[in-house]
């Protein structure tokens, strides 16, 4: 999430919308978290 809110913030966003997690079972007892979002800017 983080690196999301990073990357927002470099393109110059004011917000971020629609933010979805995800999780994935990529072996046992290990997953990997998805975060993907809008970035926005309003006017």
């Amino acid at each position: 999430m983080n690196r999301m809110v990073k990357e927002a913030e470099k393109l110059g966003a004011d917000a971020i919308i629609n933010v979805r997690f995800t999780s994935l079972a990529i072996l046992a007892g290990s997953a990997e978290m998805l975060v993907y979002g809008t970035a926005v800017k309003l006017e």
